[in-house]
């Protein structure tokens, strides 16, 4: 049984209106709002536990079309959220979605034409169900919360795709692991995925990519406050998270771009001051910045059972080698990798790519020459949007031929 907590809504999942109080560009959404999908089924993980109910919580963008056919799932990175696009509440400051310059009328995902979803993972801490979330015995989940994978994620996701009443997705997107996502629809439910963007991503986890997820999760360990997760109504272990926020960051970005940013420029001195008390170069004081403001938004448990999905995916392994994996899909496929990017590689991409080939599939595989790192796929917008919007436009010339 399905149970959804009401919220205003225009009639059919259509989800995007501005006030009148601001005036918004015209490829805004504009203002959007958080939704939530409550579902009393048992949700069956790989691990063999089992989790119910559970809640995800989404957003949507544009207006499905009469045959619900035009959808496209975003699937988030592992800092991510539902919020893609659009404000909340449009008050002065407030930050737009964490890829607003891709999601709009006119834009990479194009909502004149598409209806665009991103639902926040199972696992996570921005209102789908999570370490966080209250148990049955309405106490925080903490450690008590089940191990999870990508596989799982995408179970929940189709939860509530079926919810929206979506038979099969135009398209599934994602970078890093929306990538991992991506393809993982692709191959667990391969009839209801009629594209895969593969963006910045890779079918297996390498051991230097667990290496520093290790190494994020063993600060937060390490941080006094973290009392084996159950730190929920008291301190929070906020210095653990922000250490494993900084290194992950670093990791997101290329020695070229730090450099070009920072090189050894000094934070607010002439002069090297020689001490601990406080940052001495500009990088350090940066990647404070961004621990700070990651521990204000994240959950740290979250990110400890999220890291672990990450660690555990490879695509290949439930169906004995990546190449038989693949051949349940049905789907075409763009792929893109980034040249600064050594986080994932474009070996791993090429690995994909040319299995695809291999088994006849429709691929289109793009290596872009990019000084941005990991990061490119979010910073090369206008790059990615001559790309992945031009290839959107031509999948959605070719499917709606003729049709007015």
């Amino acid at each position: 049984m399905l149970m959804v907590q009401e919220t205003t809504t225009t009639t059919g999942p259509t989800r995007s209106r501005t006030p009148a109080t601001r005036a918004f560009p015209p490829d805004s959404v504009g203002i959007v709002q958080r939704e939530y999908a409550h579902f009393n089924e048992t949700l069956h993980l790989k691990s063999g536990a089992t989790l119910r109910p559970f809640t995800l919580a989404y957003e949507t963008y544009g207006r499905l079309n009469m045959d619900r056919s035009n959808a496209i799932l975003i699937c988030h990175a592992l800092s991510g959220d539902a919020h893609v696009a659009g404000y909340h509440t449009g008050a002065p400051g407030e930050k737009p979605g964490w890829w607003d310059e891709a999601v709009g009328p006119g834009k990479m995902f194009d909502t004149n034409r598409f209806f665009v979803i991103c639902s926040n993972v199972i696992g996570g801490c921005q209102g789908s169900t999570g370490p966080l979330s209250l148990a049955p015995d309405l106490k925080p989940y903490g450690l008590r919360f089940p191990m999870i994978t990508v596989a799982d994620m995408v179970q929940a996701q189709r939860y509530l795709i079926d919810y929206l009443g979506i038979r099969k997705l135009f398209a599934v997107a994602g970078g890093s692991m929306g990538g991992m996502q991506a393809i993982q629809w692709a191959v667990d439910f391969p009839e209801r995925v009629g594209a895969v963007l593969f963006l910045a991503s890779t079918t297996r986890s390498s051991a230097q990519q667990i290496a520093f997820n290790e190494t994020g999760r063993q600060a937060i360990y390490a941080d006094p406050n973290w009392n084996n997760g159950d730190y929920y109504g008291g301190p929070t272990p906020a210095n653990g998270l922000a250490v494993a926020r900084m290194v992950a960051h670093i990791t997101y970005m290329s020695e070229h771009s730090l450099e070009h940013k920072f090189g050894r420029s000094l934070q607010a001195h002439r002069e090297l001051p020689y001490t601990f008390r406080e940052p001495e170069f500009a990088v350090e004081s940066y990647l404070a910045h961004q621990g700070e403001q990651f521990v204000r938004r994240f959950d740290a448990n979250s990110y400890l059972y999220i890291t672990k999905a990450i660690d555990y995916y490879d695509l290949g392994a439930d169906y004995g080698s990546l190449r038989a994996a693949l051949g349940r899909t049905q789907a075409n496929f763009l792929v893109m990798s980034f040249s600064s990017d050594w986080l994932y590689t474009a070996e791993q991409a090429q690995e994909l790519v040319g299995t695809l080939e291999d088994l006849g599939r429709e691929v289109e595989y793009h290596h872009v020459d990019a000084p941005f790192g990991h990061d490119s796929f979010l910073v090369e917008v206008d790059l990615m949007t001559q790309v992945v919007g031009g290839y959107l436009n031509r999948l959605y010339s070719k499917q709606y031929a003729g049709v007015r």
